[in-house]
């Protein structure tokens, strides 16, 4: 026997971000708890809304599964005295579990006789578990931020103004605070906010509709994409696509009515970027482009309310646009009275970190190493380079991006090109922000790439120089992100760039800096970086153990060890891998440190090993001309056929003889041979 059981949290509006990880949060909380008490669930959903947090789990047994239990007590000495009475030890397992010591047993195991318990614990009924589970999982639901109210004593995102819980359509009692849970949600808070009844999902969906409230996320998704299609396609447009804020106005409204609006031809002439974070990030409104592209004279809002009349919403909503871009255009003309580059001075008032210091000082040095960067790879970029660096922190300056912080880097852009700087400077301005997160647009451009690579690496080895390191999931100042756009940008670009020469350079320039000595500095950021990069290939397709052996041979250039990661992936998958591996971790196993001295031809006694010493000849030429080459995928199987005279030596020879002197010629000649993929991989990292 099963029945549904149906949660609901009706609270005050939640912000819409919170809500996703909410609902995830409450199933896995829940599904926990209902596996630690025994109670088997079939299929969960979970409907939201701004007002709502709801689950409902199908199938839930209404019987707790019995439970056949074996426990091992005390040992039998200390359980019981000389006179084989029994101690406080087995009364107190007994008494712990429920029996008399009558009902205990003595069992024999390797380490002797210990008292021994076979115990079934019938299942109870689910309906008496649930009042103690379920505000037990409303209290544990994690917020980034929560709160009080009232006098109670506990704490949630926002105030909870009601609870239903039903099993099978009945109440679960319990109280949270001072609610009591009961079967009664409640509608629209503007259109019908009068109270309903629910039973259990399906009822729950149609009275909330009918009670002005779309409970499927999905279902509400779908309803504001079509409204927007609608009234783009009457404007003569499209939307301009933007999944994340769709996303954000989904948990943003309850019942969603889209409404179109107009912005005022003046000012069209600010740049797209402006105009689209303006009504994105502070109004939550959708822009709309025609088939070029070209930003229309129109924006969406979607409300939470169906208007009688749209018309006032509309007015009122341009209204607050047009006070805000109004704001815009006058940052817009009157950072234009002054040269970007003048506001270079600006920054030494300007603190970076209190440890690291003003903004001024950092712009210095990445400028210094992305000049370095371009001398290096692209040496008819580097006064572009140069230049890009110079200017790249200059528009925090600006009155827009004090406004506007999210337009740092576009703001800059835009600014230089009315100056009439070079359009790959002006484009770097932006570009040496990129990725803004991980998978996210990169630097097209060498010049941004430079000045990208540059500020992010300083930023990284400035924090590590002062202590400021990632600990756990604590990352203020974005490290890890930072290294992953660094070594996304190398990656997509193919820079044969050293880590170990970028770090050493960065931590050279923050000697001012330095709070701890040079080399932990060094090594600790090295690595640093190394694990983003096994983070990385990890969500791909590339085997652990490669990725492990691979870099832990050798890490200095990302894109000579991604060659070397995608060589021996390949290399893996054929069938006689397996017996190559076994062969190359067995020489790796008896050398250990290895022996590094030349063979002696006199010392070559076996025809295998003679052999394997030819063998190995050949392999070292042609493995030398493919490492030159790159192409590490011949370079392993030119190593890979040893594996044949491999065998064959430890076959037929013993390596670690009396004779000390043919010993160590053995050892040489293996060591020579684990040499070829040294700086390849770790064969005994494979697994």
């Amino acid at each position: 026997m099963s029945a549904e059981l149906f949660l609901e949290l009706g609270t005050e509006e939640i912000p819409a971000g919170f809500i996703p990880q909410a609902l995830k949060d409450i199933q896995n909380l829940l599904c926990k708890e209902l596996e630690t008490a025994r109670i088997k669930y079939g299929e969960i959903r979970t409907f939201a809304t701004p007002r709502r947090l709801t689950i409902s789990i199908a199938d839930v047994a209404r019987q707790q599964q019995r439970q056949e239990l074996e426990l091992t007590g005390p040992p039998a000495r200390i359980a019981f005295d000389a006179d084989g009475q029994p101690t406080k030890a087995a009364e107190g397992f007994a008494r712990t579990n429920g029996v008399s010591v009558g009902e205990l047993k003595t069992i024999t195991t390797e380490k002797g006789d210990y008292l021994f318990l076979s115990k079934v614990i019938e299942g109870g009924q689910s309906v008496e578990q649930l009042p103690e589970i379920l505000p037990r999982v409303i209290g544990k639901i994690p917020f980034k931020k929560s709160m009080r109210w009232k006098d109670l004593d506990i704490r949630f995102v926002r105030p909870v103004h009601w609870i239903v819980a039903t099993f099978g359509g009945e109440i679960i009692p319990f109280t949270f605070g001072d609610l009591q849970s009961g079967n009664l949600s409640r509608g629209h808070r503007f259109m019908a906010p009068e109270e309903f009844t629910v039973s259990g999902a399906a009822d729950y969906i149609v009275k909330a509709e009918q009670h002005a409230v779309i409970p499927q996320i999905e279902k509400r998704r779908q309803l504001i994409e079509e409204q927007l299609a609608g009234l783009a396609k009457k404007l003569g447009g499209k939307i301009n696509p933007d999944d994340a804020l769709l996303d954000e106005v989904c948990f943003l409204v309850e019942t969603p009515q889209a409404l179109a609006g107009t912005i005022e031809e003046r000012f069209l002439q600010l740049p797209p970027e402006l105009l689209i974070t303006s009504m994105r990030e502070h109004q939550r409104y959708f822009t709309l482009i025609d088939e070029q592209g070209q930003l229309l004279p129109h924006f969406i809002t979607v409300a939470n309310t169906l208007t009688k009349d749209p018309g006032i919403v509309v007015a009122g909503n341009e209204r607050v646009l047009k006070a805000r871009l109004s704001d815009a255009m006058f940052f817009w003309q009157e950072d234009q009275k002054s040269q970007l580059e003048t506001r270079l001075e600006l920054l030494k008032k300007v603190i970076y970190q209190a440890k690291l210091g003003t903004s001024f000082e950092k712009v210095g040095r990445f400028t210094e190493l992305a000049t370095g960067l371009a001398q290096q790879f692209a040496p008819q970029t580097v006064d572009l380079t140069k230049r890009a660096a110079t200017l790249a922190k200059c528009d925090l300056e600006t009155g827009m991006v004090y406004e506007f912080p999210e337009l740092q880097g576009i703001m800059g852009r835009e600014y230089a090109l009315l100056e009439g700087e070079d359009p790959r400077v002006a484009t770097a301005i932006y570009e040496h922000y990129l990725p803004v997160q991980a998978g996210g647009e990169l630097p097209g451009d060498d010049v941004g790439a430079f000045v990208s690579l540059a500020d992010k690496i300083d930023t990284i080895c400035g924090c590590f120089s002062v202590g400021l390191i990632p600990t756990g999931t604590a990352d203020p100042y974005a490290l890890r992100r930072n290294a992953i756009g660094i070594l996304a940008i190398i990656l997509e670009r193919g820079y044969p760039l050293s880590i170990p020469d970028l770090v050493s350079r960065s931590v050279q320039l923050l000697e001012a800096k330095r709070q701890r000595p040079a080399e932990e500095i060094i090594s600790d950021v090295i690595n640093f970086i190394r694990l983003r990069l096994v983070n990385m290939l990890s969500t791909q397709s590339y085997p652990p153990d490669v990725i492990d052996a691979v870099l832990s041979a050798s890490f200095v250039e990302p894109v000579d060890a991604l060659e070397r990661i995608t060589a021996l992936s390949a290399l893996k998958k054929r069938d006689d891998f397996e017996p190559l591996t076994i062969a190359f971790k067995r020489v790796g196993n008896i050398i250990k440190d290895g022996l590094d001295q030349p063979v002696d031809l006199n010392l070559l006694i076996d025809d295998c090993e003679k052999n394997l010493f030819d063998s190995l000849q050949e392999a070292r030429d042609q493995v030398a001309g493919f490492n030159s080459a790159g192409d590490y995928a011949q370079t392993l199987e030119a190593i890979a056929r040893l594996r044949e005279p491999v065998d064959a030596f430890f076959d037929s020879v013993m390596v670690m003889v009396d004779d000390e002197a043919i010993k160590n010629n053995r050892l040489a000649l293996l060591t020579s041979i684990a040499g070829l993929f040294k700086g390849i991989a770790d064969f005994r990292r494979i697994a």
